[in-house]
């Protein structure tokens, strides 16, 4: 998400300076450039040379260092992105009030924008008003702010002011900086999981889907600019983004009355739910004790969901259903496709070993209306996603 990006990560003199280490990594391992100015307090708590090592590039520290003038201006203009981490009170206060004695600052003045700060100090400065004051101000210039974490500081204390961790940091940075516009006027509608259907009110029928490949989706279609709604069923994978709109349900009638909820107003509908065909016809109201040696239970059909929003489907609406089978797969992924009124099916074989359910990689066919078949290598499920995303829409 983040190839390209010219990202500088700007380090001031708090003990949570060797946590940018981590950060300066996740940053480039995502395909950034990454640029590093320290404040001359800062080289007391990280290495200059690891950083530069791990950055690729030479760590900035003064405004004139070797003879030179290390020109902030051009620094700014190059940056898409200026990350303030760790945040000191000092800093924050300096940077609220336009002083401009350092590096930093003076590259954080000529920055207008795309500029995040990740504050750590300790609670009282934390709490002290002056420094909420300063936050207030920096807010004012539409500066972004992450909050601070709670635990044990380095005065021994435990309380609040902790920076976030490099990985909660690379999260935000992924979500609100790092989004491609490819599908930025999509609304994308996704199922996930399975549902259950009660048998009594401890027991019940379901299939082992985890929704980790309708999650996969979520992400990758979020990452690409659209707005995300993810209808999940009963698991505990959920989405990283904050930005994905998820909507829980349990049964197949909820997922149902979801669905119809929210498809009038989609775009594109990722049907990739592991439904529940069948439920009981009766729900005891208590649980059933265990006395004969054979229980009859009588399951009568759940609503076809796809095929009743293939029916509802207008001309600019996309319908991508998703088919697992075990014979003859080809051809029941066709009848699928035609008999749901589908723009597109993704074919799962269980056949194809480490694909499917509970696996965090798979295997699928992507077929279209005219038959026309595009199979995948076996990936991981996210990596799935961008290969059905790419031979959609890219």
């Amino acid at each position: 998400m983040l190839e390209g990006k010219n990202i500088i990560l700007g380090i001031t003199g708090g003990i949570a300076a060797y946590k940018m280490t981590s950060l300066t990594r996740l940053l480039v391992k995502e395909g950034a450039s990454v640029k590093i100015i320290m404040s001359p307090e800062a080289v007391q708590f990280v290495s200059p040379l690891v950083l530069s090592t791990l950055s690729n590039n030479e760590v900035l520290i003064h405004l004139h260092e070797n003879n030179q003038w290390n020109n902030h201006i051009e620094l700014a203009t190059w940056a898409d992105l200026m990350i303030i981490a760790p945040a000191t009170a000092n800093t924050i206060a300096k940077a609220a009030h336009g002083l401009s004695d350092s590096l930093l600052l003076a590259t954080f003045l000529s920055k207008k924008s795309n500029i995040l700060f990740v504050p750590a100090m300790d609670e009282d400065m934390w709490l002290n008003p002056i420094t909420q004051q300063n936050i207030d101000i920096l807010k004012s210039f539409h500066h972004d702010i992450l909050p601070v974490g709670e635990g044990f500081l380095a005065s021994g204390i435990e309380g609040k002011g902790r920076m976030l961790e490099p990985e909660e940091i690379l999260l935000y940075i992924k979500e609100h900086y790092g989004r491609s516009k490819s599908l930025s006027s999509k609304k994308i509608l996704i199922t996930a999981g399975p549902t259950q259907e009660s048998i009594d009110p401890v027991r019940f029928i379901s299939n082992h889907s985890s929704g980790k490949m309708g999650v996969a989706l979520a992400e990758v279609c979020y990452e690409n600019g659209a707005e995300v709604t993810l209808i999940l069923g009963p698991t505990d994978v959920k989405p990283i983004y904050k930005g994905i709109e998820v909507v829980s349900v349990i049964t197949a009638e909820e997922m149902k009355i979801t669905c119809d909820e929210y498809f009038k107003d989609t775009n594109i509908l990722f049907m990739a739910a592991a439904v529940a065909d069948y439920k009981p016809m009766t729900r005891s109201s208590q649980k059933i004790k265990k006395k004969d040696e054979e229980l009859e239970l009588k399951l009568c059909k759940n609503d076809d969901i796809l095929k009743g929003l293939g029916l509802k489907k207008k001309e600019d609406q996309v319908i991508i259903g998703f088919a697992l089978e075990s014979e003859n797969e080809i051809e029941n992924a066709l009848s699928k496709l035609k008999s749901k009124n589908l723009d597109f099916i993704v074919l799962n074989s269980l056949k194809d070993e480490g694909a499917g359910f509970g696996y965090e990689t798979n295997q699928v066919t992507l077929i279209n209306k005219k038959g026309d078949k595009f199979p995948s290598d076996l990936l991981s499920k996210k990596e799935i996603a961008k290969f059905i995303l790419s031979h959609l829409f890219f």
